[in-house]
């Protein structure tokens, strides 16, 4: 019988079973998912579950709930590194960041329940997601500056201003709760603010 195929382990240490790494995925993909229907309040044996894993096999992965909860809060920042850094080739560079900052935003109160779950469980969250975190400015930063030199965006921002906004934007999603008709006209307002005045007819 052909022995179970084996990967590098993420930290370099030793060698880790192609299922076991397949199993932790589905662990994660099964938690974000749970604690975005439920709250970060939800229990192991529900992400286990869902995951269609036995309970022993998360903790395998994930000693305890604070874990797990960091590996989903650390995992969801990358994905959006990464999701920034593939609209680097799109077509129309505006429409890329605006899109990017919306997608942010509406994902913001999943990803803060995480961070305040992590805070109050004592987790330095500030710590944990620094690499992460380094990786999406950086690609945030990269689309800004596609779009200010596509002429989408006005070129007297920064990253801190669009950080400032988006946290401010986060925090009017989670005010107005459910209601996107609400969040997508104050998303707008934002954005007029931020979009590059074309100049005036037979200006200079």
């Amino acid at each position: 019988m052909t022995a179970p195929r084996r990967a590098s382990a993420p930290d370099g240490g030793r060698p880790v079973r192609a299922d076991a790494l397949r199993n932790r995925a589905r662990v994660l993909e099964a938690a974000e998912a749970v604690f975005a229907e439920h709250g970060t309040t939800a229990s192991t044996e529900q992400v286990a579950r869902r995951a269609g894993l036995g309970v022993g096999t998360v903790f395998r992965h994930f000693p305890t709930k604070e874990a797990l909860l960091e590996a989903v809060f650390v995992a969801r920042l990358g994905r959006l590194a990464a999701e920034a850094d593939a609209l680097m080739s799109a077509e129309d560079p505006g429409a890329a960041f605006f899109g990017f900052f919306t997608r942010v935003v509406d994902h913001a109160a999943t990803k803060n329940a995480l961070s305040a779950a992590l805070a109050e469980a004592g987790v330095d969250v500030r710590e944990t997601t620094a690499g992460t975190g380094r990786e999406l400015r950086r690609a945030l930063g990269a689309l800004l500056g596609r779009a200010q030199e596509a002429g989408t965006v006005r070129a007297d921002v920064g990253l801190p201003e669009i950080l400032t906004l988006l946290v401010g934007a986060s925090q009017a999603a989670e005010h107005v709760g459910g209601d996107a008709e609400v969040r997508a006209r104050a998303l707008a307002v934002v954005f007029d603010g931020l979009r590059a005045t074309p100049p005036a007819a037979g200006g200079h």
